[in-house]
């Protein structure tokens, strides 16, 4: 860790693992929801017998099938770029991000292949309760898989239950339960499934508009819309709940990202949610600051929103860089010099061991602990650099939350209708509840956008810049593989579009019109 990378190398080995990641999340939130909306459905069928439920659960299964098959693909490319790209990240936090990416692979991951075979080719060869036991199997394994993905992520965002090993220069795990059950690692995987859960509820809406639409299927389609404007409207709620304490876990372990995400330069007290903002650049100041063109506020919101009270004061980027000495928050200049002393003492200790000279090892380490929290400051050159991209963060907050109310509004449409037997020769509804399948997906990945992009330049908060993290590579293979990735990720992506398209208008086995 030691090394610091040529920034072409770094920039290319970031694009491609975001490429990477932003088409394996096109698959990811379908897997998440719909196998949950799938179980709901095929309980319906053991519970009443009525066969339609069963065509309804085999359609959406089928599509679910299809999604699932691909996604793995790219998760599979995922994983293995953390060791070609960045090793030294897999070096420095290796027994602690392995730990649940192996209990993902050895649990989640053997759940959801032994019963997804029953789940798919178990009808009529196992009894109903069976099945539907395999089904839920299935949605569960699914999402633990997720649980443990969510987990390691969270611990890069806030590190905790680890010590760091001057020996091996790895941080090692002291705690699973502490990195499992830490507050940001439950939050984030409760907002993260519970965002699969609304797009999935989007897309079956959605598909079922088209039907409607087409005027097929008319019954398959108003009792699919019943199912997922149900848990999409509870998701929804529930996201609210953990979006809300999202912001308060960011404001307390990444006050950067925060302000970002709010264009707070200044900080201070009673300080207004910008609910819309346009944002200019002004070319005075030293931070690049962000003006607002113009802005619309919630007086007192974002106090309280960050930490319950409407008085409480919030730092700003300015707060972050500078330091503010009344509210206690040291500059990032003077944890620069924290992080170099804390490199300088790792690298004093190691030659120290070597040398067998035990006072001067013992001196160093010391040294190391006391400015540890700070190392990944000592590979910084400017306190400008731990100011992430604000625009990219501030709209892609907004654009998500505005697409996450309407997505509220849907769901209490297509219900509010059903229920009074309103849906019918709705066309302007159908259109808008298919055009919402993109606007779901784009709002996931937008959240996405706020959490990485936000916490630029850390791969690992305080520990580790990204600048750091990259492996040994020179520029070339990096663009090649980019290229390559980018190739046969658009073409599975295009592939899973034209099967789910034809598999839709082949529709439900068995079924006509209604």
């Amino acid at each position: 860790m030691t090394q610091i990378y040529d920034p072409s190398v770094v920039d290319w080995s970031r694009a491609q693992f975001a490429l990477t990641a932003m088409y394996h999340w096109c698959f990811v939130p379908l897997t998440l929801g719909l196998s949950f909306i799938i179980a709901f459905m095929e309980t319906l069928y053991v519970k009443t017998g009525n066969e339609e439920w069963k065509r309804i659960t085999k359609f959406w299964m089928t599509l679910f099938g299809i999604n699932f098959a691909i996604g793995v693909a790219t998760g599979i490319i995922l994983e293995f770029e953390f060791g070609t790209n960045w090793s030294n990240y897999s070096w420095f936090v290796g027994d602690i991000f392995g730990a649940p990416l192996a209990v993902e692979g050895i649990m989640a991951f053997f759940i959801e292949s032994t019963f997804v075979a029953v789940m798919f080719f178990g009808w009529n060869k196992v009894s109903k309760r069976f099945h539907l036991v395999s089904t839920w199997l299935t949605a569960i394994g699914a999402n633990l898989s997720a649980l443990w993905i969510l987990v390691a992520n969270s611990w890069m965002q806030n590190p905790v239950g680890m010590h760091f090993n001057p020996d091996t220069a790895r941080n090692e795990m002291t705690n699973f339960w502490e990195v499992l059950f830490s507050p940001v690692a439950i939050n984030k995987f409760l907002h993260t499934v519970s965002s699969g859960y609304v797009v999935s509820s989007v897309f079956v809406i959605g598909v079922s508009a088209w039907f409607l639409l087409k005027n097929r299927e008319v019954r398959f389609a108003r009792l699919s819309i019943l199912v997922a404007a149900v848990f999409g409207l509870i998701m929804s709620v529930f996201i609210i709940l953990t979006g809300d304490h999202s912001a308060r876990l960011m404001a307390k372990h990444q006050p950067m990202k925060f302000a970002a995400m709010e264009n707070l330069y200044d900080g201070q007290r009673k300080a207004p949610l910008v609910v819309i903002g346009l944002l200019q650049k002004n070319s005075t100041s030293s931070l690049d600051k962000e003006d607002f063109a113009f802005k619309l506020e919630i007086p007192n919101f974002l106090s309280s929103m960050a930490f319950l009270d409407a008085n409480a004061y919030v730092p700003g980027i300015k707060d972050i860089v500078q330091g503010n000495d009344e509210y206690g928050i040291v500059s990032a200049s003077a944890k620069i010099e924290n992080g170099k002393a804390a490199v300088q003492a790792l690298r004093d200790y190691s030659a120290a061991k070597k040398t067998n000279d035990a006072a001067k090892a013992s001196e160093s380490l010391v040294q190391l602990n006391e400015n540890y929290k700070d190392l990944g400051y000592g590979y910084l050159t400017d306190a400008k650099q731990i100011v992430p991209p604000v625009r990219l963060t501030f709209y892609s907050f907004r654009v998500m939350v505005a697409l996450g109310f309407w997505f509220v509004v849907l769901f209490v449409l297509a219900l509010v209708y059903l229920l009074r037997n309103r849906l019918n020769n709705k066309r302007w509804f159908y259109r808008v509840a298919i055009f919402s399948i993109p606007l779901a997906y784009l709002a996931s990945q937008l959240g996405w956008a706020v959490t990485e992009v936000g916490r630029q330049p850390w791969v690992i908060q305080d520990l580790m810049p990204t600048l750091t993290a990259v492996s040994d590579l020179t520029v070339g293979p990096v663009k090649i593989t980019f290229v390559l990735f980018a190739v046969i990720f658009t073409a599975l992506l295009i592939a899973e579009i034209k099967i789910m398209l034809k598999q839709i208008k082949i529709g439900p086995k068995d079924g006509g019109n209604e």
